[in-house]
C-alpha cells in the first residue's frame, strides 16, 4: 500500500523502516539461491568463486557442468550432436534418467494426491461432517510429523504389509511388497502431497457459495452433474494449485526415496544426494539452478491461479 500524502513523520519513518526490514528478510531468504546460480557457471571444478569469476573474466565462466548433465557417465562429447546422439543421451545419461523418473513419479503421485485430497477437502467443507477437526489433523499430519518418521513407517509397512494388516485385524491373505517398486514410491509421494491439496482446496471452498449447488439441485441436476458443472469449475484454480504443490513436494523429496525406492530408482534429489556423498561435482549446482527455475515457474503459476480464484469468488483488493 502506498504511503498517503497526509501521513505523519512517524508514519513515514515506520513505512520506510518496514520496507527496509522486508527487503532484508527477502535478501536473507534468497541469498543461498543467489550464490548457487553463478557458481553453476564456474569453469573450474570448485564450489567457490574464482579470481576470474570475481573479475568477470569470460574465461572464468563455462557451461561445462550443464553439458555434464547430458554426457555423464558414458555419452561421448567429441561427436556430432545429431539425432542418434540425443537418443543416446535419452537412454544412457544418468541425470536424464533421474529426471525422467522424477517427472513420472511426480506426475502419477500428483494425480493420486489431487484426487484423494480434493475428495477429502469436499467432505471436510461440509458442516454436517462429524469430527472434522480430528479428521483434518490426521489428514495433514504427514506435513507436520518429521519426514524421517513418515519414511520409517512407510519402509516397515512396505517391507511387509501383510504382517501390518494382520496386526491391525484386517484380512491380509494376499499382499505383496511395495518397497522397491514404483507403485510404492508413487503412493509414498502421494501421502506427502495430499495435505497440501487438502489445505489449498479447503481454503478455496471456504469462500464457495453453496447456494449455487442448491440452485443446481432445484433445477434438476444430480450430484455428479452439479459437481462437474458448478463446483469443479469454481474450485479448479485451487485444485490446480494444490496439484502443483503436490508435484513440487514429490519432485524435491529425497528422504522417502532413500527408504522405499530400489537402488536403480534414481530421482533427481537422490542423484544429487549420491553425488554429494560419492563425488562432489559442480554439476549438482547446475541441477540446483534448473530446479530453482522450475520452482519459480510453478510458484508463479500458483500465484496466477490464486488471483484467478479470488476473481471468480468475488474477492478483491489483493
Amino acid at each position: 500500500m502506498a504511503l498517503p500524502v497526509y501521513a505523519s513523520p512517524l508514519e513515514r519513518v515506520w513505512y520506510f523502516a518496514r520496507l527496509t526490514i522486508c527487503a532484508l528478510i527477502f535478501l536473507f531468504l534468497i541469498s543461498p539461491i543467489l550464490v548457487v546460480i553463478p557458481l553453476s557457471f564456474n569453469a573450474e571444478p570448485y564450489f567457490t568463486f574464482t579470481e576470474k569469476m570475481l573479475a568477470f573474466d569470460p574465461e572464468g565462466y563455462s557451461l561445462r557442468w550443464y553439458d555434464m548433465l547430458l554426457t555423464h557417465p558414458g555419452v561421448p562429447t567429441d561427436v556430432p550432436r545429431d539425432a542418434s546422439w540425443w537418443a543416446q543421451v535419452w537412454n544412457e545419461a544418468q541425470w536424464v534418467n533421474a529426471a525422467k523418473n522424477s517427472v513420472i513419479i511426480g506426475f502419477f503421485s500428483t494425480i493420486v494426491a489431487t484426487v484423494l485430497g480434493t475428495v477429502a477437502a469436499l467432505g471436510l467443507s461440509r458442516a454436517e461432517m462429524p469430527y472434522r477437526k480430528a479428521v483434518m489433523a490426521i489428514l495433514i499430519s504427514p506435513m507436520i510429523v518429521p519426514i524421517i518418521i513418515t519414511a520409517t513407517g512407510l519402509f516397515f509397512f512396505y517391507s511387509n504389509p501383510c504382517s501390518v494388516l494382520t496386526w491391525t485385524g484386517l484380512e491380509a491373505d494376499s499382499c505383496g511388497r511395495l518397497a522397491g517398486t514404483y507403485l510404492g514410491v508413487v503412493l509414498a509421494h502421494a501421502t506427502l502431497g495430499i495435505p497440501f491439496v487438502i489445505i489449498t482446496v479447503t481454503a478455496t471452498l471456504s469462500g464457495f457459495d453453496h447456494s449455487l449447488t442448491r440452485a443446481a439441485a432445484s433445477l434438476g441436476a444430480n450430484p455428479t452433474t452439479t459437481f462437474f458443472k458448478v463446483t469443479m469449475p469454481l474450485i479448479l484454480p485451487g485444485v490446480i494449485s494444490g496439484a502443483l504443490f503436490a508435484f513440487v513436494t514429490s519432485f524435491d523429496e529425497v528422504v522417502v526415496v532413500l527408504f522405499v525406492a530400489a537402488h536403480d530408482q534414481q530421482t533427481i534429489p537422490r542423484q544429487m544426494w549420491n553425488g554429494i556423498r560419492e563425488q562432489i561435482s559442480p554439476a549438482i549446482l547446475s541441477v540446483a539452478t534448473i530446479l530453482v527455475i522450475v520452482s519459480i515457474a510453478l510458484l508463479a503459476t500458483v500465484e496466477l491461479l490464486r488471483r484467478r480464484s479470488d476473481k471468480l469468488r468475488g474477492v478483491t483488493g489483493r
